[in-house]
């Protein structure tokens, strides 16, 4: 197991990502955030709370459930763990922020799109990831990102949560190559 980004890191990158959404949205006016469950979600959380501390002002936070909109749903579930999507209200003309923890293939946010569907048409919808481990299968590129990480396709990138806050680990034995993204 590889550390890939400890509690610090990953607070200070999500404290920039609330910045550069603040700036991006000049503010909080018809912003949602929405986490991807299981992984996306205590990552919005945290993210949700940086944007308080700098805008003063909370941001409706919601959860989706992807499993049913998952495109290997009926071969790679036979029983599959549905979980509730809690969206805070309508998202019509609102502006979305999808937040997950490891963008791989594109695939898990492809069903994220798809749910979110269900509860209204969405001015635009941005994705903010913790981690961009590549491997893409999908044309679907992170809006907003702390770390990017070559990690072989074999291996597991994890995000845990402990007392600590939120980290990340590589399940493997190789280092991967790190490069932090550019403000």
């Amino acid at each position: 197991m590889q550390l890939l980004l400890d509690a610090e890191e990953v607070s200070r990158g999500l404290r920039r990502v609330a910045g550069e959404l603040l700036e991006r949205h000049h503010g909080t006016e018809s912003m949602v955030l929405v986490g991807i469950r299981r992984g996306g979600v205590p990552v919005a959380r945290q993210l949700a709370h940086w944007i308080e501390q700098l805008e003063s002002r909370r941001v409706p936070l919601g959860s989706v459930d992807i499993t049913l909109y998952r495109d290997d749903a009926a071969t790679a579930l036979p029983n599959p763990r549905i979980g509730p999507s809690q969206i805070p209200g309508s998202l019509e003309d609102k502006h979305v922020i999808v937040v997950d923890d490891v963008v791989f293939t594109g695939r898990t946010v492809r069903a994220a799109l798809d749910a979110l569907l269900d509860y209204g048409r969405p001015r635009r919808i941005e994705l903010a990831a913790l981690i961009d481990r590549g491997g893409r299968e999908l044309p679907i590129q992170p809006d907003y990102l702390v770390r990017t990480a070559a990690v072989p396709p074999e291996h597991r990138v994890d995000v845990v949560e402990d007392v600590d806050g939120l980290r990340a680990v590589i399940q493997s034995m190789s280092a991967p190559s790190i490069a932090p993204n550019a403000p």
